[in-house]
């Protein structure tokens, strides 16, 4: 039986990769810091360490305890606009956390190293987005996984650490965070109508994004492992719609069969278009039909309408206050 560690498995995307690992077959251990998932999203088949990516002394008795097979990283702070503010922490988190793990798998002779990066690495060129583009992010976050992406490419060439890379976009689905407000506005609209509050966003709403539901992305993650193929390869992931940010403020009311109203704030310093091309995805992993955006929502929906409304904290980490976003 293969062992596999899932960075961020207490986490939304983490969580959902955690349980499609387990379902493979394998022995998992979930290591998660708890700053943005919950305990009750941990698979109860997995063995659950609270601890972070950031204890090298703590990841070292883990991978020499459970001689781990794959390493799945998701542990990350993907808060995308908030990274500006964050700088510290954004690269604390997301880069020297991954180097970290990259340490261990190394000196441990993993097979594969699973890293999900993220379509901000493209920044603002013109949709869609294609693996062949050379990435040009425009924010901290973006940065920071694309640096990770080619950290994986020299250690491969110097060490032999395999790995597969997915850039995916926009994911929603059941147990996301949904109290956080500064990422994924999905759970941040879902969230806003339980409370009776209007509907934020940032602009005209005329941003465009693609949606990706977790089911579309989760299983697809998990099963790279098993195709030597998609090793040493960089795989955009997720839905090939792409919706203005007022459609969706419309779906979404529809999913939750709520009424609502729209703030418009400030516009933010971001992306205005992005949404990325599957081809290469598809052609390596023949995925089924892809869940639409109307039936992901009610999906969503359903579950967000049982667990009810969540108390939107204050990022405690705040670095830089200038310039920050309303609301923020």
């Amino acid at each position: 039986m293969p062992t596999s560690l899932v960075t961020g498995g207490a986490g939304f995307i983490g969580s959902h990769v955690a349980q499609e690992v387990l379902d493979l077959g394998h022995k998992v251990i979930v290591l998660d810091d708890l700053s943005g998932g919950f305990t009750s999203n941990t698979p109860k088949s997995a063995k659950f360490i609270h601890g972070s990516i950031l204890d090298h002394d703590l990841l070292s008795e883990l991978f020499k305890e459970h001689q781990f097979d794959y390493v799945y990283h998701l542990g990350a702070y993907a808060a995308e606009g908030l990274s500006h503010f964050i700088k510290r922490y954004n690269y604390q988190n997301n880069v020297i956390g991954s180097i970290n793990l990259i340490n261990e798998s190394v000196k441990h002779n993993i097979k594969c190293f699973v890293f999900t990066s993220s379509i901000a690495v493209y920044g603002s060129q013109i949709p869609p987005m294609s693996e062949d583009m050379i990435p040009q992010p425009e924010d901290p976050y973006g940065i920071a996984k694309y640096s990770i992406e080619q950290e994986l490419k020299v250690t491969k060439e110097q060490f032999g650490l395999n790995y597969v890379i997915f850039r995916p976009h926009n994911v929603y689905g059941e147990r996301q965070n949904i109290g956080d407000k500064y990422r994924n506005v999905i759970g941040i609209f879902m969230n806003q109508i339980m409370r009776n509050q209007p509907l934020t966003i940032f602009g005209n709403g005329k941003q465009t994004r693609a949606f990706s539901y977790i089911k579309d992305v989760a299983p697809y993650i998990a099963r790279s492992t098993k195709n030597i193929d998609t090793w040493n390869q960089i795989f955009n992931i997720g839905s090939d719609e792409n919706y203005t940010l007022n459609h969706l403020a419309k779906e979404v009311g529809r999913a939750m069969n709520s009424k609502f109203t729209i703030k418009y704030l400030k516009e933010r310093n971001e992306v205005l278009h992005a949404h990325s091309s599957h081809e290469k995805f598809k052609k390596f992993f023949s995925p089924s039909k892809e869940t639409s955006l109307y039936e992901g929502l009610n999906r969503m929906a359903k579950w967000a309408l049982k667990s009810g409304p969540m108390k939107s904290s204050e990022f405690s980490n705040i670095e830089i206050e200038k310039g920050l976003p309303e609301g923020w």
